[in-house]
C-alpha cells in the first residue's frame, strides 16, 4: 500500500506546484521558527528548514512520506525575504536590478514510517534587467507579489524584471524543486506515473 503523501507547507506556490504531479496530498502547517542561525550560510538554513519543517509535522502522519522546502535567496550578502507590502517590494527590485540574485531551495521528504530522511538544496540564479522605477510601479501595481521573496513572481508578471535564469530545474525557483522530489519519492517505492 502506497503511503500518505503530505505537504508541509503552507505556500499556495508549493502546493499548486505538487498538484502537477497529480497524486493525491494532504498539508499541514509546521510549527517551525524560520529564523537564520547566527552566522549560517543560506544554503544551510535552507536545508536545515527544509529538514526541520517534514519531521515537525512527523508525529501526526506516522506513517506518510512528508515534503518539507525552504528557500533563501540572497543579492551579494543580503538575505531577501518576504516584502510584505509595496514599499518593501519597491526597495528590493531597485536594489536588484542589472544584478543576480542567488536562490538556494532546499527539499526534503522524511519517510516517518521507516526514519528515513532524503535532502539536498537546489541552487538557481536569476540575472535581473536593467529596468527602471516605472516598469517596477507596473509591475507592483499589476501583480503585488507582496509574499514572493525578492518580489517577482518567474511564473507571472516577473518574467518581464528577468534577463536570464540558470538552474536545473525551473520548479526550485518558484519553491519545490519537482525534479529532485520524483527521484526521492522513487527511492521511497514511491511512483508518480
Amino acid at each position: 500500500m502506497t503511503q500518505e503523501l503530505v505537504l508541509a507547507s503552507t505556500s499556495p506556490y508549493r502546493r499548486e506546484l505538487l498538484s502537477r504531479l497529480k497524486v493525491p496530498f494532504s498539508v499541514t502547517s509546521p510549527d517551525v521558527d524560520e529564523t537564520p542561525l547566527p552566522g549560517e550560510a543560506p544554503d544551510a538554513t535552507a536545508l536545515r528548514l527544509a529538514i526541520a519543517k517534514a519531521k515537525a509535522v512527523a508525529a501526526a502522519h506516522p506513517d506518510a512520506l512528508i515534503i518539507g522546502s525552504d528557500q533563501v535567496a540572497m543579492l551579494g550578502d543580503m538575505q531577501l525575504g518576504k516584502p510584505g507590502n509595496h514599499e518593501n517590494a519597491l526597495k528590493q527590485l531597485r536594489m536588484m536590478r542589472g544584478k543576480s540574485v542567488f536562490f538556494q531551495t532546499a527539499l526534503c521528504l522524511h519517510n516517518s514510517r521507516s526514519g528515513h530522511t532524503q535532502a539536498k538544496v537546489i541552487p538557481f540564479e536569476v540575472k535581473f534587467r536593467d529596468y527602471d522605477d516605472a516598469l517596477i510601479e507596473r509591475y507592483l501595481a499589476k501583480e503585488q507579489p507582496y509574499n514572493c521573496a525578492g518580489s517577482a513572481k518567474s511564473e507571472g508578471l516577473g518574467i518581464a524584471l528577468i534577463e536570464r535564469m540558470t538552474g536545473d530545474d525551473p520548479n526550485a525557483l518558484i519553491g519545490l524543486p519537482l525534479i529532485a522530489l520524483i527521484t526521492m519519492l522513487q527511492n521511497e517505492g514511491f511512483e508518480v506515473v
